[in-house]
């Protein structure tokens, strides 16, 4: 998998929490994640779709 950099503090932080809690549970559900990411972090719809769509090209 490509190494992607997110632009924006808030996407970063995003990030590394979607996969510090993936590390602690593999079974919890992606799309439940980057809900809770995106009001711990006051994300954008564009950045919560960003998430979405970064997070489905890496389960191929």
């Amino acid at each position: 998998m490509a190494t992607i950099q997110p632009k924006g503090e808030k996407m970063r932080q995003a990030v590394k929490w979607i996969s510090e809690n993936l590390k602690e549970d593999e079974k919890r559900p992606i799309y439940r994640l980057i809900q809770d990411a995106s009001l711990r972090f006051t994300l954008s719809p564009k950045e919560e779709n960003f998430l979405r769509s970064f997070y489905e090209e890496g389960s191929d």
